[in-house]
């Protein structure tokens, strides 16, 4: 077979030695299939395209740097026609393809995020978070925008992410949709408000940042378009799209398309069947000369010959169900071969063989009558009109029209199956007889168009009848007869063949196209729908020919022979113009691998000058071949005219497909690695058409997915994980449409990429924070670990043991711990100032912001990177519901190796510190309260080793918090002024507390240099702040003693803060706390004790007389114990029962001590009406001051007024009974304890007066002592009424005996003294009964 570009011949100005250049490499036997595209015919230079070429300088005449100069310029010219020429393959798949379409889908990539891009956004979240928009938030949103700002906007990581250019809006907006999410589960419940509506409202005001000030219309237009650009594209895009791939120019693409009549489908449609005649023989010539390519097996070069021809004849077959019209209604379905045969094949003529009825055509015809000229016998009133029919159709009519003006325009549209049909145009007059039936006929035109019929109105000279005196009538009409599809060209030729056409003579002929691959020369007589007889161009060769001795009749001759057989058709037609577009169409019909020449072209290249000037005419003076010419003339007819069976389309494969990737990934969408569609689209067709292996398709993307990989950019594992599945199933022999051949090459080269792609997986997970930094692309992680058990796996069958993944993932992991923690730690070191000192604290405190950024890291992790243990994709064929439910395990490792790492800077920072320090409590606290919520975290290694170095720290604090306390009772009860704590910061009403961070509860504070076993131990300092956080909750309730305040809150702080510490470890814990209850049991017992003796000491030391007055000591005493009531059921409660014991102790001494308390002061009250008593006991009856008492009064009250005696008495004791009263109702806090108190100071002071009274039964009180006792008993009554005291109490037996004796006093004083000076019993009770 030879090569098409072996009959061009180029134009005038052709050097002997380029031409001989371009020949060579085609002059013999066709190129195996593995010979490069260098050595090719079709890369060679042209004379055209050589121009550019710098000529080759003598070696002595230039440097070596010129000589490299030359080379490069060499080097980059060949890669230009080296791109021309694939441009050239690609133009076609995209012109006529039929094996693949545009995918529909595929998911939609995004538009990439770029650094200016990243930047506008951060500086929206900015300009947000310092309140410079109008958007409304709440806190709790706005602290969600502040840690997504600082946590995920400011990292490097995604920094890192837009430059590997996979960062796009979708994931800005995912990442902060999961950042919310547990926040607004967690915020608290809010009637008619669902957490799904927050969600919302907050994604909307994301959205609302993000876009900042851009017309959301104008981004929505814009999201539309670039959607479009990523889905269906059209030719015309395609085009433009490779020639960016490519590189080539505009005008070089116009000049191609031109030339290779790219929008002439029959071409294309030739040229493919052309391709694939090429592809079967080439798989002959291989298997007659042996040379296959190196197999893994020596049985596999049949297979290989089977496989090649295999893929022709499906190719056939896509091809074949092409329609060849828009209906598809022509196509024989009989004619399509099976896949295992070939459509060349001669054997199968008999079957294939065309009948008449086959090739029948539909036409339409458009006939439009315009005027008729000449008509001059008529009156100019006479009605005319024309009727048009197609012979064997409908008769149409036009209008009527008068004679002096016969014009219409009219139009009739008819069908008919006709070829050469016969349409007939009459001329008609209205009759004027009466007795006329018909229409008189002037005259008629009988016309047979063919689509190559002017298309254009004429005249026509009509047949006149006998009616008609005019002799010159002229109708002028247009006759359009439409070509239908299936035709592909027609005309009148002489033909003369052996068995069809056996007489040389003019016909009508039409080539039809039946099927894709069936055509037929079929001649036609006038007004038949069948042809006479036909042709089946099945394996004939057409080509250009002398004319024939004795063959009268035609001008130009060509023929058809059929190979093998030696059957030859002779054709002339009688123009060159007819020859050229006749054997043109029969050259695309029969899919010869020869390609005519026109015998002009022949001789410009062979003579100078030529026989004739018709014979010597170009091709170009044809329209529609000037454009070949043209592209002759800029030197692309070698691309064009180059044999695509000859070219090593792998190596171009190679080629396009790396340039079409590195296309993909520098453009506008974060693709990750995957085509678009229209990109694959191109692909496939190239693959298919080309027979470019599907193996050898994959190891080159899978090369250059890793080597973009490497160079930093983001590819997607999944994509990865497909071609490696395809790649490893053909290698290994396991390909789903059975076993195929596999080349010792593609095997070599798949093992090259299954180590290169097992060493890109194991270094993605070892940094698998920042390949996939918070979880972007969503599902990477966990198909990076799917795609890396396939790796590890020896064959497509057999699984590799879990155990051996897991080890792999382990040893990756162990490197991701250190790997992060240098990284940590680093960005720790680069926050700290420079040149400060490291002092412990300052040690400390770098160790603490350490363990916030280990801790973040830790979160990270679970929050993003925990997806692999959820259900794997990769590995769904095998039925794995929980592929990588180990990941979880392994993660904890890494976690736990992570902390260990930490642990020996902590180790280090805590041996520095100071045994008195307690400054490293809030590291202990930080640590704990995020392990021990995590599940897997929580008493693990790193947790233990935490509880082993703090539990010591823990029980020295609190011995030395024991000793502390209990020394400051001792001291601070020796010093003790019992004056109430309130008026110690009553001069402190209005200070603003600080806002104390309640995450790390403080150490409680301890006082300094305390002696401790003989040591002086300096203990840990509260905070520095204004006001110490316990005044601000005595200043509110409170009025205990300062001692006991001061104990309450340090023993209330400690047990917070052991509280606060959240041990871990359950027996240590409870320990920790019976610890801290026991202590602070024994505390506020000591406290009730020394309290209780400081009360009965000062009640000692105070007067007996109405002078005393209830101190302010005295009633902080009650309010200690009220406090200590209520700060032992907190700090004493214990669950366990013998603990519970220790509680109800602590409250019975308590209980006892009040009572005692309450006694002695009841006592002391009662002293006080004793000594009121003893003094009115001096006017007794018969003693001897009575009597002088009395005389002396009444003899001065004769000449001055004197005072009542006694009354002041009795007023000075009601006064105090008064005061204590409001003094202990408004400064003691528990009024169970005043109640209590006033019962039986009433109940207490009543009896003392009964027993008084009864004491002088046989003696009359004397007036003074009897108003005096009736005043106090009756105020004393009111009082303690209105204090609360109970009726029964008040109206008890001891009262009503008093009641009555006095009652009985003041009836005999008034009988005998004449009246009691307005003091009665009786008043007093009048009063009490309006009172009730």
């Amino acid at each position: 077979m030879l090569d098409p570009s072996s009959s061009e011949e180029e134009s005038d100005g052709i050097v002997e030695e380029e031409s001989k250049e371009v020949m060579a490499p085609q002059a013999g036997s066709r190129i195996s299939p593995s010979r490069t595209s260098e050595s090719s015919g079709g890369l060679q230079p042209g004379s055209r395209g050589s121009s550019a070429r710098p000529s080759s300088p003598s070696p002595s005449a230039v440097s070596e740097h010129e000589k490299e100069e030359v080379e490069k310029l060499h080097r980059e010219e060949e890669e230009r026609k080296k791109k021309l020429q694939l441009y050239v393959f690609v133009m076609r798949c995209i012109a006529y393809p039929f094996n693949a379409k545009q995918p529909t889908d595929m998911a939609r990539r995004q538009q990439k995020i770029t650094k200016q891009q990243l930047q506008t956004v951060k500086d929206r979240f900015e300009s947000f978070l310092k309140g410079d928009t109008q958007i409304v938030a709440d806190e709790a949103f706005i602290n969600a925008v502040q840690s997504y700002y600082e946590v995920f906007l400011k990292s490097d990581r995604v920094a890192k992410m837009v430059q590997m250019g996979g960062f796009s809006a979708l994931d800005c907006r995912e990442v902060f949709k999961r950042h919310i999410e547990k926040r607004v589960r967690s915020l608290p419940e809010i009637d008619g408000l669902s957490k799904e509506t927050v969600l919302s409202s907050w994604m909307a005001k994301f959205d609302t940042i993000y876009r900042g000030d851009e017309d959301p219309r104008k981004a929505q237009q814009r999201m539309t378009a670039s959607a479009a650009s990523e889905l269906i594209l059209s030719k015309d895009q395609l085009y433009e799209m490779f020639q960016q791939i490519l590189g080539i120019k505009k005008f070089e693409h116009q000049l191609l398309y031109q030339a290779c009549q790219l929008d002439n489908l029959d071409e294309q449609a030739a040229q493919i069947r052309r391709e694939l005649d090429g592809r079967l023989q080439m798989a002959d010539q291989i298997a007659r000369a042996g040379k296959f390519p190196k197999f893994v097996s020596k049985e596999m070069e049949a297979m290989y010959i089977e496989e090649l021809k295999s893929s022709v004849n499906q190719l056939m077959a896509n091809l074949e169900s092409v329609p060849v019209s828009k209906g598809g209604e022509f196509k024989l379905q009989k004619l399509k071969k099976g896949h295992n045969t070939s459509i060349i094949d001669m054997g199968q003529e008999d079957e294939n063989q065309l009948s008449k009825s086959d090739v029948v055509l539909s036409f339409t015809l458009e006939v439009v009558i315009m005027e008729v000229q000449g008509l001059k016998s008529l009156a100019p009133n006479r009605i005319v009109y024309c009727t048009m029919e197609v012979e064997g159709g409908e008769k149409l009519q036009t209008d009527q029209a008068e004679a002096s003006k016969p014009t219409w325009g009219t139009q009739g549209d008819f069908t008919t199956t006709h070829p050469l049909p016969g349409v007939k145009v009459k001329l008609f007059t209205e009759s004027t007889g009466v007795l006329a039936l018909e229409d008189k006929e002037l005259g008629r035109v009988v016309l047979h168009p063919t689509p190559n019929s002017p298309k254009a109105a004429e005249l026509h000279k009509m047949t006149l009848t006998k009616a008609c005196p005019d002799h010159d009538l002229k109708i002028k009409l247009a006759v359009r007869m439409d070509k239908p599809q299936n035709m592909k060209h027609c005309g009148y030729l002489w033909a003369f063949g052996k068995n069809v056409w056996k007489r040389w003579k003019k016909r009508f002929f039409v080539l039809v196209q039946v099927s894709q691959y069936t055509f037929a020369m079929c001649s036609y007589r006038e007004k038949k729908a069948e042809p006479q007889e036909l042709l089946q161009l099945d394996g004939y060769t057409v080509d250009y020919t002398d004319p024939q001795p004795g063959l009268d009749g035609g001008r130009a001759f060509f023929n058809a022979v059929k190979g093998g057989e030696g059957d030859t058709v002779i054709f002339a037609s009688d123009d060159e113009q007819d020859r050229i577009l006749w054997v043109q169409a029969m050259y695309r019909a029969t899919g010869q691998s020869h390609k005519p020449v026109p015998p002009t072209q022949v001789q410009k290249l062979n003579s100078k000058g030529g026989a004739s000037a018709q014979m010597d005419a170009p091709i170009s003076q044809f329209c529609k071949y000037g454009h070949a010419d043209r592209a002759q003339k800029h030197g692309m007819d070698e691309f064009i005219s180059a044999n695509p069976c000859s070219f090593d389309h792998a190596q171009l494969f190679e080629m396009v497909q790396h340039l079409t990737l590195e296309h993909r990934i520098n453009d506008s969408f974060a693709s990750l690695g995957w085509f678009s569609p229209g990109q694959v689209f191109v692909l496939d067709e190239y693959c298919a058409r080309n027979g470019v292996r599907g193996c050898h398709r994959h190891l080159c993307y899978l090369g250059d997915l890793l080597g973009r990989s490497d160079t930093g950019a983001m590819i997607d594992p999944t994509l990865l994980h497909y071609s490696f599945a395809f790649c490893a199933s053909h290698v290994h022999g396991n390909r789903p449409d059975g076993l195929g051949t596999v080349a010792v090459e593609e095997k070599e080269r798949f093992e090259e990429i299954k180590e290169r792609l097992r060493v890109l997986l194991e270094n993605q997970i070892v940094n698998f924070r920042y390949c996939f930094p918070f979880g972007r692309p969503e599902g990477a992680l966990k198909a990076t670990l799917s795609l890396l058990e396939r790796v590890l796996m020896k064959d497509i069958v057999t699984p590799v043991p879990p155990e051996e993944v897991k080890g792999v993932i382990r040893k990756c992991l162990e490197q991701a711990a250190e790997i992060n923690y240098q990284r940590i730690k680093e960005y720790a070191t680069a926050e700290e100032n420079a040149g400060q000192v490291a002092t412990p604290a300052k040690k400390l405190e770098d160790t603490i912001r350490l363990a916030e950024l280990v801790i973040e890291v830790l979160q990270q992790n679970e929050d993003h990177h925990a997806e692999a243990a959820v259900q794997s994709t990769g590995d769904q064929s095998q039925g794995k519901e929980q592929a990588f439910a180990w990941w979880t395990d392994l993660m904890v490792e890494h976690a736990e190796h992570f902390l260990s790492l930490y642990a020996v800077d902590m180790d280090a920072a805590l041996e520095i510190q100071s045994p008195e320090s307690w400054d490293s409590f809030p590291l202990f606290q930080l640590l704990n309260d995020f392990l021990r919520l995590d599940y897997h975290l929580c008493n693990g290694k790193f947790h233990k080793h935490l509880q082993d170095l703090y539990a010591p720290l823990v029980v020295r604090y609190v011995d030395l918090m024991e000793t502390s306390i209990a020394q400051s009772i001792h001291r601070g009860f020796e010093r003790e002024g019992w004056e109430p704590v309130k008026s110690l910061t009553s001069n402190l009403p209005n200070v603003n507390l600080p806002n104390v961070n309640l995450q790390i509860p403080k150490v409680p504070n301890l006082p300094a240099a305390l002696p401790v076993s003989g040591l002086s131990v300096n203990l840990p300092q509260m905070p520095s702040f204004s006001t110490p956080s316990w005044m601000a909750a005595i200043y509110d309730s409170d009025n205990g003693s300062g001692t006991s305040e001061d104990l309450f809150w340090k023993l209330d702080a400690l047990q917070t803060f052991i509280r606060d510490l959240h041990w871990p470890e359950e027996e240590f814990a409870k320990h920790l706390d019976n610890r801290i209850k026991t202590m602070s049991s024994d505390m506020i017992e000591n406290c009730v004790k020394r309290t209780r003796m400081a009360f009965e000491s000062k009640l000692t030391k105070s007067s007996r007389s109405t002078d005393f007055r209830i101190p302010l000591s005295i009633c902080t005493m009650f309010n200690v114990m009220v406090d200590a009531k209520d700060q032992s059921a907190k700090l004493c409660a214990m669950e366990m029962g013998s603990e519970k014991q220790k509680h109800s102790e602590i409250d019975e001494r308590i209980e006892s001590s009040v009572k005692e308390m309450i006694s002695l002061l009841v006592a002391k009250f009662v002293a006080i009406l004793e000594s009121v008593l003893a003094k009115i006991s001096r006017y007794d009856e018969g003693t001897l001051f009575s009597s002088f008492l009395s005389f002396t009064v009444k003899a001065a009250s004769k000449y001055v007024d004197v005072p009542k005696p006694g009354m002041d008495v009795a007023d000075g004791y009601v006064t105090f009974v008064r005061h204590s009263q409001d003094i202990l109702r408004d400064k003691v806090n528990e009024e169970v304890y005043i109640e209590r108190l006033f019962d039986q100071w009433y109940t207490g002071t009543m009896d003392l007066l009964g027993r008084w009274l009864t004491e002088r039964m046989d003696q009359q009180l004397h007036v003074y002592q009897l108003k005096i006792l009736i005043r106090i008993v009756k105020k004393k009554y009111r009082d303690f009424r209105l204090q609360g005291v109970l009726d029964s109490t008040l109206n008890s037996k001891m009262y009503e005996t008093v009641r009555t004796r006095l009652t009985v006093e003041e009836a005999s004083a008034s009988v005998r003294e004449g009246g009691m000076q307005g003091i009665s019993m009786k008043d007093s009770d009048e009063e009490d009964e309006e009172d009730d």
